[in-house]
């Protein structure tokens, strides 16, 4: 015989699974109320197409076909180059065609990632690289913020407040357009800036909370057993600071993936604007803002249960 626990267990299971086929049930009845037509099969060609490999006109000029029309011969304008191409299976120009530079014209048989896979790449790979940077900035800001010189805690507590009190899109464009032109910054390498910069201000706060949180004695019997200041935050304070910070550093850096949205202001054809690019020609915005929103949640469930399980293991420790 169950114990009533289990039964009420179940119960709420079942609670959960109604609330979830009613929301289900509510986005199917709000479709057919607007009269929208899903057109699910055309997703998948935009995460992997099957169309091949492009292949693009190298310059300026003219298109010429061999007889059996397997083989395409690209003549500069000027007449100075010559390029031939071979092993295609769909040509997309015809004989004696005017083309330009970067134009297709033909494509390869073959698998290639679609725009948003490719789009999910750039946002995978900024996201992974502001990462790092945000835990080293925040790290040595959080620790500015609790060290007893005046002038790194000031200056830790300036970078915080500056930061945390303006709008990411804003310094979004203040490094794209200044810091960026100045230093001469590739777009990419800005948006890892701002990112960086901004997500550092927020991990210098949840290290300086963590810090604080260990009770005062911890310091004090550390140097009391010899060690100097560096050595009792090493092996002392910030082992037991990290258990505390690891549920807050784990929001904040889903908020840093989320938040990499933001970047293709900046002529990055990251998740989202990949999006947009396949909801121009698709006109199937549903469909897409979806698959989108499933590849930003695959990154931050992923991303949550590396931490929880990162979160098991030192409590084990």
């Amino acid at each position: 015989m169950k114990k009533p626990v289990d039964h009420m267990r179940w119960l709420w299971h079942g609670v959960y699974a109604l609330v979830i086929l009613a929301l289900g049930a509510s986005l199917y009845f709000a479709s057919k109320r607007i009269d929208y037509s899903w057109r699910w099969e055309r997703l998948p060609e935009y995460v992997i197409s099957t169309e091949g490999e492009e292949i693009r006109a190298p310059f300026d000029g003219f298109v010429e076909l061999s007889a059996d029309g397997k083989t395409l011969t690209m003549t500069e304008m000027k007449g100075a180059g010559r390029e031939s191409y071979s092993g295609f299976s769909k040509v997309l120009v015809g004989q004696g065609d005017l083309v330009f530079q970067n134009d297709v014209l033909a494509r390869k048989p073959g698998m290639r990632p679609g725009p948003l896979l490719v789009g999910l790449w750039l946002t995978l790979k900024i996201s992974a690289i502001s990462l790092v940077f945000a835990l080293a900035l925040g790290l040595i800001a959080g620790l500015g913020r609790v060290a007893s010189n005046p002038a790194a805690r000031n200056l830790a507590t300036t970078y915080v407040e500056i930061i945390r009190g303006t709008p990411l899109l804003v310094q979004i464009f203040i490094f794209y357009f200044f810091i960026g032109t100045v230093l001469q910054l590739s777009a990419f390498a800005a948006g890892v800036a701002a990112l960086s910069v901004f997500t550092g201000a927020y991990v210098a706060e949840i290290v300086r909370a963590g810090i604080e949180g260990v009770a005062r004695g911890q310091m004090e019997a550390a140097r009391s057993l010899g060690m100097n200041y560096p050595q009792a935050m090493r092996y002392v304070i910030m082992p037991q600071a990290l258990r505390r910070i690891l549920p807050p550093l784990t929001g904040q850096f889903i908020n840093l993936i989320k938040d990499s949205s933001l970047v293709s202001v900046m002529a990055l054809t990251d998740l989202t604007k990949a999006g947009r690019e396949v909801v121009s020609s698709t006109f199937s915005p549903f469909e897409v803002w979806f698959a989108v929103a499933a590849m930003y949640l695959l990154l931050t469930g992923s991303l949550s249960l590396l931490v929880r399980r990162l979160e098991k293991r030192l409590a084990h420790d």
